[in-house]
């Protein structure tokens, strides 16, 4: 074995000039850097794959320059290695094909590995020291940084250090550029290592290998003390790792530069390169670090040395016979690429397809999704009203109706877009298919949040304007016009995914019919009291100044001291530590120690609470605590919510912003102090804390309790870290007025309509979930404090009359509301008795959280509270298909409103699909540079442009190159065209219920490379079919059906049946497994591959004309039912092919496969299990066959085969489809023998199963007397690799010294041998028979 993995093309600089040969002292810098450090994962894998110890020999050829930091990389990295590599500071020899240096040659008794350039040697090195991180996570970092090495620091760092070292001429302003640009990646790094002692884990790995070496020269010659003093971090970690025995062992101890200036260069080798090799290359007796070698290591030196120099020898004698002439052997033709295809005939929108041209030689995604969605669209082929008179007329098939999950307006589609728009689609379409009255209903979201943030940030970047500076009315004037330029974009890539929307019923839920409805449901509930006023906490978020539902929450974890960015602060911010301080008891000595990670909270501190049954507080009952910046006294609680185990047992109680302490105050009639406004300022605190914003009074107070002398301690503590999702800005408990809706009557109905059967939820997994939260749920708080969306009708009332007390904002007796202002003043002068200009009005500034008109979109959308025809058709749906993620948020909240304004369930069924992942399970992040956009996947994207993508969005540039190298890693040719079909096909393929997707794009590939199989056997099928063919009005057996025809036919009705099943299970998986079995593995390599004999006899009697027109109307039936059972999922390709094929009865037939019938098991009731298992058995015969003939490379010659069967049963089953054995086994003659009969000489021998013996005739086919020899050299070496395993294995001390994998290894390839040989001498024994 050979095998050379290496970097790209390197430049070599000389230091003291001369040439390469000349010059040994040379410095290696990589051409292009990005290229020189990205191995393709596959070769990542078999570095990672090579034996866990080094081999018989292993050499280490590095430069002997000290400064060469890519030779001391592999170096430092041998060093953690349980065995080093002998270590040589010559040029490797050229037999090697090695270019650059370091190389390390692995040897062994089977060949030799080589592994050339700084990242595949340090990385084999480092893996063999444990050092390449302990599971996949920690090595996709480690590469990350590996890389980060390379593409950043090394560049910067040899244009500012070589003009020193006269490597290269000396140009100051280039020079101090490139300082500049050093010391910024520098800081990049430096923020990156703040909270770390080493870049990955907490122990040196080789990302600190390799990032240490290429910042090892700026450190030696260029970065002086000041420099030093900023990069604090950074200087710490490089002189934790520089002094490491395994580092000083290379580098010896390390002189900081003290002033940036040109140097002398030097040509001392480093320091472990001269361990054991002399000045000019050849070991020496002695390592220079260590004591003098024993003799048994001088032996064993030598007979490495030995070995080294016959494999060198053997490598020359190789290169020079490729040097003579020789007969060149046919070039195997290039990989053919995936060929694009335009769709260039004039064909308007809306019209059809031409389809009289001929189909292109192969598939083409461009070529196949024209013009045909346009065209469904124009026909009314989505409308619940095609081939209808009136959608009220009742259908016996019945009504199918779902809503689509409303998408923001300022999204994009995503892959869970695609996912759910796959499923639904198919869903969709099989039920049009079945001639259902079919709608599925499309709409947008206005997205309360996430638009009014697109716009302001517009404003800002267009106009320097913020929303306060155009006022209420303008700016939602500026949002209805981003609206109607932007927002119908999500709507474009839907039909681009061929999703089959009515169209004309799209919906928006801030047109003026939903926003009627979403009033008109407020007013109901708020008139009945289930919307009531209450001042509690929320999660406010201070950059948007609104209150955020639970969703837009993201729980960030933090496993200890950690800095984060937080919107209007300049330096990052500390979380994930925990602040311990004493309250002074009053009136005594004593102190309770509470903890906190919030300490600037503790200005709000209205008490202290401990466990009733806490010992060590008891005799503080009845007592009270000193504030120690106000004069606030505050009292010691007891209340069983205190872990009494958890720190000193005592916990501050700070009501007015914690969720735990809101209910203790509750409890306990505590003061509620709000500190804090809605920008996130202190306000109700005494100086200097008054207008500090809050984690500035964070540092402000822990110096004020130090200075007090009532600071105990502060240590790390993992803590959840509560960020908002649209400002990134950390949420804050905050004390408001809010509108709430009372849950506990509504979620009690939801959780019982599931408990008694009348919602069904799939898979039932998640029935624990919603019970769970259901049956706990608490009320729903609906404001938000924004100005786009649906602003609450409801108006506080103030009475202009003596007799009436002027109200308060809590008190809801003092709100009403109404469609109009006039509606809630004459309710309010009702309610108060007087007449209505005594009613002065202020309607709510707030708008409705989001989630509120989405509740009740599946009945807004048509025209709810009005009756309508829509309505009274339409609603209740049939089914809610989304991700479980929005369980809660969504799913339950549209049954409770459903039940609670309709008194009906909105839907039947909800099925649950999975969340996607990437291929290697992680969730979907932009910074991991894994979030991919369906519509690259389906036109195709390059790595460069995926990289343009990051450079353009919001991430910071440490992010940005991290996503980069995942996707480098990931794409490294970026994603080829797949097209919609694939894509869909994959994604339905993938949906197994309860599990998440790990969604690999070469998965989708593989999904293309099957439409083009697709294509290809419809192509082949219409050619054999012939211009003249008439497909019979029926699909029916004629009862002269060939056996190969009975039993495609056969397996056609069980892929019926399976796909049938499939839907109305929601196993999509099943369904693309029978399509895809059917088409490819029956269709394509048994049935077609079978009948070629039929179409191609030139007899032209009666039994051959009428065996081949069967053939024929069986090959049609295939075809056509097999594209009608693939539409839902392939619509596209489907629909091409379809088009294409003769019709029934042209004169009825529907015009489209999309609204063709979908095959059912009452109409393909063909399947018969006797028939399969027949063909089961013949299979494997033919299987056996064909790896016989495999075996013996007999692949373009035929031969006879005699099949001995064991009884007359198997014998006459053997006859029934011998031609089919024949065909598809290439065989000359198929012979039928009893277990009586004798099989002739000169028979290769294999078992098929219990009830028959294939025997393939070699004899006069093959040359025996070559086979033999060569057979007789393999069983020779064969017998020579067990014997020296087995004298190894015998050793006295094998036992002992030997590591158990390496024991479990010799075993394994011992059996395997021997398993082996005994192929060979059996082979040679059939082969000498026939001499």
């Amino acid at each position: 074995m050979f095998i050379m993995i290496k970097n790209k093309t390197f430049h070599r600089l000389p230091v003291c000039g001369g040439s390469r040969e000349s010059n040994r002292n040379t410095l290696l810098v990589a051409s292009d850097s990005r290229e020189s450090t990205r191995l393709h994962v596959s070769q990542r894998r078999k570095l990672t794959s090579l034996s866990d110890s080094f081999k018989e020999m292993a050499a280490l050829y590095v430069s002997p320059h000290p400064d060469d930091f890519r030779s001391l990389l592999a170096l430092v990295a041998a060093e953690f290695c349980c065995s080093r590599p002998q270590t040589l500071t010559e040029e490797p020899p050229a037999s090697l094909n090695a270019r650059s240096r370091p190389t390390l040659v692995l040897g062994g008794q089977e060949g030799h590995t080589v592994l050339s350039g700084a990242s595949a040697v340090s990385w084999y090195l480092a893996d063999q020291g444990k050092r390449a991180g302990v599971d996949t996570k920690q090595q996709s970092q480690v590469w990350q940084w590996l890389s980060f090495a390379d593409n950043e620091l090394t560049p910067v760092s040899c244009a500012v250090v070589f003009p020193l070292m006269g490597v290269t001429g000396l140009d100051r302003k280039l020079q101090q550029s490139s300082r500049a640009e050093l010391i910024r990646v520098l800081k990049v790094l430096d923020r990156a290592l703040e909270p770390r002692t080493f870049l990955v884990g907490e122990s040196i790995t080789l990302a600190d290998m390799a990032v240490a070496t290429a910042v090892l020269l700026p450190f030696k010659y260029a970065l002086e003390p000041s420099d030093r003093k900023v990069l604090i971090n950074v200087t710490r970690w490089f002189t934790t790792c520089t002094n490491q025995p395994q580092f000083l062992k290379v580098l010896g101890k390390i002189t900081l530069c003290e002033k940036m200036m040109p140097v002398t260069p030097t040509t001392n080798p480093p320091a472990n390169a001269t361990a054991n090799a002399s000045p000019d290359g050849e070991p020496t007796d002695a390592t220079a670090n260590g004591p003098p070698k024993t003799e048994s290591q001088l032996k064993k030196e030598a007979k490495k040395k030995e070995k080294l120099e016959k494999f060198q020898q053997k490598k020359e004698m190789e290169a020079k016979k490729k040097t003579k002439p020789s007969t060149e052997k046919k070039a195997k033709p290039e990989k053919k690429e995936l060929e694009v295809i335009s769709y260039n005939a004039p064909t308007a929108p809306g019209e059809k397809k031409d389809i009289i041209s001929p189909l292109p030689d192969s598939y083409s995604p461009q070529y196949v999704e024209a013009a045909w969605y346009s065209w469904w669209e124009k026909q009314g082929f989505f409308k619940p009203e095609y081939g209808r008179e009136s959608i009220s007329d009742p259908n016996p098939r019945g009504v199918f109706m779902m809503c689509i999950p409303p998408p923001n307006v300022t999204g994009s589609l995503h892959l869970g877009h695609a996912l759910t728009n796959a499923i639904q689609d198919s869903l969709t379409r099989w039920h049009r298919m079945r001639g259902e009255t079919t709608l599925w209903n499309p709409g947008c979201d206005h997205a309360g949040i996430a638009t009014q943030v697109v716009v302001e940030k517009k404003l800002k970047r267009e106009r320097g304007m913020s929303r306060h500076d155009l006022g209420r009315e303008n700016f939602i004037q500026e949002v209805w016009k981003w609206k109607n330029e932007k927002g119908d974009r999500i709507y474009h890539q839907l039909k681009k995914l061929g999703s089959s929307l009515d169209w004309d019923r799209a919906c928006f839920t801030m047109d003026p019919k939903l926003s009627y409805a979403v009033q008109e449901a407020f007013i109901r509930m708020h008139d009945e009291g289930v919307i009531y006023r209450s001042k509690r906490l929320v999660n406010w978020s201070c950059s948007l100044n609104s209150a955020i539902s639970d969703i837009e929450v993201d729980k960030k974890e933090l496993t200890g001291r950690t800095l984060l960015p937080v919107p209007g602060y300049k330096e990052k911010v500390e979380f994930g530590v925990l602040v311990s301080f004493a309250y002074k008891v009053d009136g005594s000595d004593e102190e309770v120690i509470v903890a906190t990670t919030r300490i600037e909270t503790m200005l709000g501190d209205t008490a202290v609470a401990v466990h009733p049954d806490d010992s060590r507080y008891q005799h503080l009952k009845g007592k009270m605590v000193l504030h120690p910046f106000c004069d606030r006294k505050m009292p010691i609680v007891f209340d069983d919510f205190v872990d009494m185990s958890f720190g000193t047992g005592a916990v501050k109680i700070t009501p007015a912003h914690d969720h735990n302490d809101y209910e203790v105050g509750e409890r306990h009639n505590l003061a509620f102090i709000n500190i804090l406004d809605e920008n996130g300022l202190l306000i109700n605190v005494p100086p200097p804390f008054l207008g500090t914003k809050r984690f500035e009074a964070r540092k402000t107070v822990l110096q004020a309790l130090k200075d007090r002398g009532q600071f105990i301690e502060i240590k790390d503590n993992p803590m959840v870290v509560p960020v908002c999702s649209r400002s990134k800005d950390i949420v804050e408990p905050l004390l408001k007025p809010q509108w709430y809706v009372n849950c506990t009557d509504m979620g009690k109905q939801a959780a019982d309509a599931v408990r008694e059967g009348q919602l069904k939820i799939i898979p039932d997994l998640h029935l624990k979930t919603w019970f769970n939260w259901l049956d706990n749920i608490r009320d729903w708080c609906i404001s938000r404090q924004l100005w786009w969306g649906h602003r609450i009708p409801a108006y506080f009332i103030t009475v202009s009359d003596a007799s009436v007390k002027p109200g308060e904002d809590m008190d809801g007796h003092y709100w009403v509301s109404g469609n109009s202002e006039e509606e809630a003043r004459e309710k309010a002068a009702k309610r108060f008795n007087v007449s209505a200009d005594k009613i002065t009005l202020r309607q709510d500034e707030d708008v409705l959280d989001t989630w509120f008109s989405s509740g009740i979109f599946p009945f807004s959308i048509f025209g709810w509270p009005n009756e309508t025809q829509d309505l009274n058709v339409f609603y209740p749906g049939t089914l809610l298909e989304t991700g479980h993620d929005i369980l809660f948020f969504w799913v339950a909240r549209m049954v409770m409103m459903g039940l609670k304004l309709t008194g009906k369930l909105p839907f039947k069924e909800v099925y649950l699909h999975a969340v996607v992942r990437d291929a290697h399970g992680r969730k979907m992040s932009k910074s991991l540079g894994n979030v991919i956009d369906p519509l690259d996947v389906i036109t195709g994207i390059s790595l460069e442009g995926l990289h343009a993508l990051l450079t353009d969005s919001n991430l910071d540039p440490l992010e940005v190159e991290k996503a980069k190298q995942g996707q480098s890693f990931d794409y490294p040719n970026g994603i080829p065209e797949c097209g919609t079909d694939a894509l869909r096909f994959a994604l339905c393929a993938y949906t197994s219920q309860g599990r998440d997707i790990n969604l690999d794009v070469n998965r989708i590939l593989g999904y293309r490379h099957f439409c083009n199989k697709l294509w290809n056997a419809v192509k082949f099928a219409m050619k054999t079919l012939g211009d003249d063919f008439v497909p019979s009005e029926k699909a029916q057996l004629c009862g002269e059906e060939s056996v190969s025809d009975r039993w495609i036919l056969s397996r056609l009705s069980a892929a019926v049946g399976v796909c049938d099943t499939g839907f109305k299970t929601y196993e999509f998986p099943t369904i693309t497994t029978a399509i895809y079995n059917f088409w490819l593995y029956e269709l394509c390599d048994v049935y077609l591959e079978s009948v070629k004999p039929v179409f191609s006899k030139s007899e032209e009697d009666s039994t051959g004309q009428r065996l081949r027109l069967v053939c024929r109307q069986t090959l049609y039936t295939c075809l056509e039912v097999g594209l009608r059972l693939l539409s839902p999922v392939m619509p596209f390709v489907s629909e091409e092919l379809y088009q294409r094929l003769p019709r029934r009865r042209p004169q009825s037939d529907p015009p489209s496969i999309c609204v063709t019938p979908y095959p059912d098991t009452e109409e393909f009731c063909w399947h018969s299990a006797e028939v399969d298992r027949d063909m089961e058995f013949v299979m494997t015969v033919i299987k056996t066959i064909r790896s016989l003939r495999s075996d013996y490379n007999m692949n373009k010659t035929k031969a006879d085969c005699y099949l001995q069967c064991v009884d007359s049963a198997t014998v006459s089953l053997v006859q029934k489809y011998s031609l089919q054995i024949q065909t598809l086994t290439y065989s000359q003659a198929v012979i039928t023998l009893t277990a009586n009969q004798p099989v002739p000489g000169g028979c290769a021998v294999a078992i098929a199963s219990d009830r028959c013996t294939v025997n393939l005739m070699l004899k006069g086919l093959i040359d025996v007397e070559k086979e033999v020899a060569k057979l007789m050299t393999k069983k020779g070496d064969l017998e020579k690799q067990i014997e020296k395993l087995r004298e190894k294995m015998a050793k006295s001390d094998y036992k002992e010294k030997v590591p158990v994998k390496v024991q479990v290894q010799d075993a394994e390839k011992l059996r395997q041998s021997q398993t082996e040989l005994e192929n060979v001498k059996e082979a040679v024994d059939n082969f000498r028979n026939m001499m």
